[in-house]
């Protein structure tokens, strides 16, 4: 299990241009397999637009307490990488005047990030109607500090969606490192004492499955069925909903594939599971990334290959919603995987 960031090992992977040229070059330079501009382009779904604006998501900071396998933030106790008050102030000023009825914020940790109290206070007063926090669930277990992390949720009405590999302990610390598992459970119950996942409470709590190899996941209400099975007898947990994710190959998990010699039959996996009915609900239609230093982005993945949106309009602070709205979706062949079999994004499959 690997114990510190691509970036902090210098790895030619921390650079998103080498990513960039990877994902195309190889199979798709030489024409084996079509690029993602020319699969769209078939199916009359080119260039991507957006549509209205739903869902503002915010990443506070690339600093976590995990290292995961898989992560395609790059993630981890050493990265420093941090939102400031200057930086959220901004964000609170959007989020005051936009029409998106979803704040989601993530991560990293995004309870790691020294304001982050303060600004789920600050943004809960603007009139949000879904109002997510993508948590790890050890970050509850990491330090004191953090335990009355449930309450806090619960006073805020915040839809908490966790990352659960999968209902056994091998699977899950192998994607996320020793003792995650008994540390996640541990951190679930918490949230369960407090009412989340509870019927009839009104209080949120969702699971991500993200697959640890290199395959595509399988049907989502199936998977929900088993996890909500095996959590409940085995440890008398109980959750909403389960949200299937591809793992996009970028970051660590093009890491991985490289480095297990998967990344050509994974493109192909990806290329051949295409789904034109996916491109129709693309979260990046609907959703506007925001960065830890204010930057904007189509999407959280795009983020992370530093691909800012194609506008005038680049940053939080020179935010302008009819410039964002008369743009283009940058896309490259990680899109892919976003479109996939029933498609994925934050928010689970799109189809």
């Amino acid at each position: 299990m690997m114990k510190k960031s691509l970036q902090s090992r210098n790895n030619d992977l921390s650079n998103t241009q080498r990513q960039l040229e990877i994902l195309s070059n190889g199979v798709f330079a030489d024409g084996e397999l079509p690029t993602f501009a020319k699969k769209i382009k078939e199916t009359n779904q080119f260039p991507l637009r957006p549509k209205k604006l739903e869902i503002l998501q915010i990443n506070l900071g690339y600093m976590c307490n995990q290292v995961c396998a898989h992560c395609h933030v790059d993630a981890g106790p050493d990265r420093k990488e941090i939102m400031t008050m200057e930086t959220m102030e901004q964000c609170l000023e959007v989020i005051r005047k936009t029409e998106a009825h979803t704040l989601d914020l993530t991560g990293g940790a995004p309870e790691m990030n020294p304001n982050f109290r303060w600004f789920v206070e600050e943004a809960s007063k603007a009139g949000i109607k879904d109002f997510i926090v993508r948590s790890n669930l050890t970050i509850i277990r990491a330090n004191k500090k953090y335990y009355d992390l449930p309450e806090f949720f619960k006073k805020h009405n915040i839809h908490v969606v966790s990352s659960m590999p999968h209902w056994t302990r091998g699977k899950t610390d192998k994607q996320r490192g020793d003792g995650v598992f008994d540390k996640s459970i541990e951190a679930l119950k918490m949230l369960n004492n407090v009412g989340y996942g509870v019927e009839g409470t009104g209080l949120q709590l969702d699971l991500v499955y993200n697959p640890s190899g290199a395959f595509l996941p399988g049907d989502q209400a199936a998977l929900e069925t088993d996890f909500k099975k095996a959590l409940y007898e085995d440890f008398g947990i109980s959750f909403n909903s389960l949200f299937a994710i591809t793992n996009l190959p970028i970051s660590r998990f093009l890491d991985y594939l490289i480095a297990s010699e998967n990344y050509e039959d994974y493109m192909y996996s990806l290329v051949e599971a295409y789904n034109p009915m996916a491109v129709e609900n693309i979260m990046c239609t609907n959703t506007l990334s925001v960065s830890w230093n204010g930057y904007l982005y189509d999407c959280d993945f795009n983020q992370m290959l530093n691909l800012k949106v194609a506008s005038k309009s680049q940053h939080i602070s020179e935010y302008n919603e009819a410039l964002l709205q008369n743009r283009n979706i940058i896309i490259n062949q990680h899109c892919y995987g976003c479109t996939a079999g029933a498609g994925s994004s934050c928010q689970g499959t799109v189809t």
